[in-house]
């Protein structure tokens, strides 16, 4: 089974596929400090514990980042435990199939690129991509399946975390959609506040992207939406046509297919052997992206 790994600045997302298919799956804090061997005893829990599978042997590893404290503790855990299995870490030398047309490609988060991929796997270009995670993503992709720029906005939990600290009697609130748009309390106000607002600020963005991306037909712009907070928002907001959750390991598994299989040469825990420096990863890629 493929192990793939989406370490962000708030959670990591874990899943293990079973060919195509997602067999299991974890989101856990992301805490740049940790070491190696906690992170190696971690993942063993995790395996051993897993509700889905008993005992799952993993035979391959995919693992995108932007922490780069944690993805150096990740390079060590794979080499100290994991080193007979094959791991493909997205950086430069690693041939995603995603042309990347930015003014400086360097800027791009590796995550975002996995988005672009999978999105075009799955439902084919032009597509919108908007990930909710620390900040909201937006990722625009063309026709011809090249990642062409997009947009960052500031997320839900951290714009939450800044009013309450702005604000003396305006408290944290559960993040759920309220009974209604106009709170008839505190609590539901800020719920009205949080759920409507960004939704308008998805659709706003997302239509006029479409509009840059299509203009003679922007509906034939597929909006997708992934990250752990899209569930709360992406009901209130039309133009989304498709959610999927596994966007970004979606992503790294067709990644491990295109560098780890027959004639793609040898794989290892530091990465992509010296068979695959043809790139399509910016080099220096920068792993400083918000995104959860």
């Amino acid at each position: 089974m493929l192990l793939t790994i989406d370490v962000g600045n708030t959670n990591t997302v874990l899943g293990l596929f079973d060919g195509d298919e997602v067999a299991e799956h974890w989101r856990i804090a992301t805490v740049p400090d940790r070491t190696a061997d906690e992170l190696a005893v971690m993942l063993q829990g995790l395996l051993a514990q897993s509700l889905q599978l008993k005992d799952p042997e993993v035979t391959g590893i995919a693992l995108c980042s932007t922490v780069p404290s944690a993805l150096h503790e990740m390079r060590e855990m794979f080499r100290r435990y994991h080193s007979h299995i094959p791991a493909v870490i997205v950086e430069p030398g690693v041939k995603t199939g995603v042309p990347v047309r930015m003014d400086n490609p360097k800027e791009v988060g590796s995550d975002r690129i996995m988005n672009a991929l999978a999105a075009v796997h799955l439902y084919g270009g032009p597509a919108v991509v908007v990930d909710f995670g620390t900040s909201t993503n937006f990722d625009a992709v063309s026709a011809r399946g090249e990642f062409v720029g997009g947009a960052l906005a500031p997320g839900i939990e951290i714009s939450v975390d800044a009013l309450s600290r702005r604000a003396a009697q305006l408290l944290k609130v559960e993040l759920t959609r309220p009974p209604r748009v106009i709170g008839k309390n505190t609590v539901e106000a800020l719920q009205s506040g949080i759920v409507y607002g960004f939704a308008g600020q998805v659709e706003g963005i997302a239509q006029r992207m479409a509009a840059e991306l299509a203009p003679e037909d922007p509906s034939a712009v597929t909006v997708i939406a992934t990250g752990g907070l899209a569930a709360l928002v992406i009901g209130e907001v039309p133009i989304i046509d498709a959610h999927e959750p596994w966007l970004t390991l979606i992503g790294l598994r067709l990644v491990w297919e295109r560098n780890v299989s027959p004639g793609a040469g040898p794989a290892g825990p530091a990465g992509p052997g010296p068979a695959r420096q043809e790139t399509d990863v910016p080099r220096g890629a920068i792993a400083g992206n918000l995104r959860a």
